[in-house]
């Protein structure tokens, strides 16, 4: 393998080059700087070697994004155990059992966390460390207690006078191919499997960012952290390349509400947006689309010589929507609905749209958005190979595989689930179907779990469906599901907006059977929609916003 430089000693590299800067901020919070996370960081490992901890020992983390919670992610991977970090929306039971399944010695947990979890379910754990201010809510040892009711006094003996750049010295893993972190995927079918995550794949996704972002992103520059900092894609864009370049890193430790997020973008300007489709698509349709919808505008757009110039005023306004100082947003995690893509193509907007998994820490697919072709994810990233299994990519859509530095080692205690993911020439298979174009662009169908049969034995992909019923009248969301041989498309409509209307449930009941019958319209005979029922709650999502099918028929 090629010589892959060590992650950790990247990480203190930016350390001590940005020592005096801005690092960490908890919105409407405290700052970090870069030297305050490295003390911080230096008191975890002390608590760590105080109480026994050794490297290659798992220390889980859950609770929401926080400068506290990313110093002792820090300290667990630069003292050289593994990191196994937790989505702070899962369940007791889940957390538990991913405690539990990941051998887990420590487990950091937010105060939500605290408040939800069940020591006595999770027998092996050593203590419980809140978040927080890291004190301990459960101890099982007398070293970890000792160690932390003693950690000023153990900290002021190992540096008597004070703490300085020289006294940081980070764990250098050795191979790159040795397991740094643990993440439990949070997939839409309901069962989390174990991923384990090599350095080489932190570094990997790292090296491709500087290659597509660094021109750009530079030491000082603001970024938001919006999504869940225990989901790969966030870890790897919102954090991992930021830190080393030296950026400083907003989080959104509240549950980031549109109006929040709005004010952040407003007060902190970022320098880039990494985000899921479903912030993208709010913000537009609540805040842009009314705006040009009306006749007036709809006119203006049509007349040649001022088209263009209306188009360069409302790029400009959506830019502000979003803070005006990024040079682009890259949207993944989930599919991007096909109106709202159309309309930012059309005003020259700059935008991306990514692909990636958890296998992969995250990123397979991506282009600039100035190369961005419409309605795809991007070619394969940097130090990455993809191809689709079919007998013509072009036209068949086939399942997306992909190798290179950025694939896992394998599921943690699954063996055959890695044997049935990861083939004999080391091509991961993502279950996803797709098609890639003479340029290498892949353009994605859906997911090949999701896929229907017809009576006849075409194939149906439920997402194209979804893509097109979600721009109609007062959809919000929707998911198509099949029943003996019927599709039914279940419909999650815009309730405040119906209700300022003053429609009733059957006047949403009519909207919804005239855009059923507008929708069959644009189908072929065996995708047509025979019924369309209506959930007044949202649909269950994970915490990257995508809908959790299984638990819908």
């Amino acid at each position: 393998m090629e010589r892959i430089p060590s992650y950790n000693a990247l990480i203190q590299k930016s350390i001590i080059d940005h020592w005096d800067m801005d690092a960490l901020t908890d919105f409407k919070g405290q700052t970090l700087q870069y030297h305050d996370v490295a003390r911080k960081i230096e008191k975890v490992h002390i608590l760590f070697e105080n109480s026994g901890v050794q490297r290659g020992d798992k220390i889980a983390l859950c609770g929401r994004n926080s400068s506290q919670w990313t110093v002792a992610f820090l300290a667990t991977l630069t003292y050289g155990a593994i990191a196994v970090p937790i989505l702070h929306e899962f369940t007791a039971d889940q957390v538990h059992n991913i405690v539990n399944h990941s051998d887990a010695k420590l487990l950091f947990a937010g105060d939500h966390i605290c408040g939800i979890i069940d020591a006595q379910q999770m027998p092996k754990l050593e203590g419980i460390i809140r978040n927080s201010d890291y004190s301990l809510l459960l101890s099982r040892t007398d070293k970890l207690t000792y160690a932390r009711e003693h950690l000023n006094e153990l900290y002021g003996k190992k540096f008597p006078k004070y703490f300085r750049k020289e006294h940081v010295s980070y764990y250098h893993e050795q191979s790159p191919d040795e397991l740094a972190l643990i993440n439990y995927t949070s997939g839409t079918t309901g069962f989390s499997k174990g991923v384990m995550i090599p350095y080489r794949a932190l570094w990997s996704n790292y090296d491709f960012a500087c290659s597509a972002m660094g021109s750009e992103l530079k030491a000082g520059h603001s970024v938001i952290s919006i999504l869940p900092m225990a989901h790969m894609y966030s870890m790897a864009f919102e954090f991992s390349m930021e830190f080393i370049t030296g950026c400083h890193v907003y989080y959104l430790n509240r549950v980031p509400s549109p109006a929040i997020i709005a004010q952040a973008f407003a007060d902190i300007k970022p320098r880039i947006i990494i985000a899921v489709p479903l912030v993208i698509e709010k913000i537009i349709r609540k805040k842009v689309f009314p705006k040009i919808q009306t006749p007036r505008m709809q006119l203006l757009l049509q007349l040649p010589v001022i088209a263009q110039k209306v188009r360069e005023t409302i790029c400009q306004e959506v830019k502000k929507a979003f803070g005006g100082n990024f040079f682009e947003i890259i949207i993944g995690g989930a599919a991007f609905n096909q109106e709202v893509e159309q309309f930012l193509h059309r005003i020259n907007f700059p935008y991306t749209v990514g692909y990636g998994a958890t296998e992969c820490a995250p990123i397979i697919c991506y282009s600039d958005w100035r190369s961005f072709a419409p309605g795809s994810c991007g070619r394969a990233a940097k130090n990455m190979e993809v191809r689709i299994d079919s007998r013509d990519p072009e036209n068949i859509p086939g399942e997306i595989l992909t190798r290179g530095l950025n694939v896992m080692l394998g599921y943690y205690k699954n063996e055959e689930a890695t044997r049935e993911t990861i083939d004999a020439q080391g091509w991961y298979h993502t279950g996803d179907l797709g098609t890639m174009d003479e340029y290498g662009n892949v353009f994605i169908n859906g997911r090949s779990k999701n896929m229907l049969l017809s009576a006849n034995g075409q194939n149906i992909y439920p997402e194209e469906i979804e893509d097109k019923l979600n721009s109609m009248t007062l959809v919000v969301e929707s998911i198509v599901v099949q029943r003996d041989t019927k599709l039914v498309a279940l419909v999650h409509p815009d309730l405040d907006e119906a209700r300022s209307l003053g429609f009733t449930k059957e006047d949403l009941q009519g909207i919804m059977e005239q855009n059923r019958n507008g929708l069959n319209q644009s189908l072929p005979a065996y995708e047509k929609i025979s019924e369309i029922e209506i959930y007044e709650e949202e649909f269950a999502k994970t915490p990257k916003k995508s809908i959790k099918r299984y638990l819908y028929h």
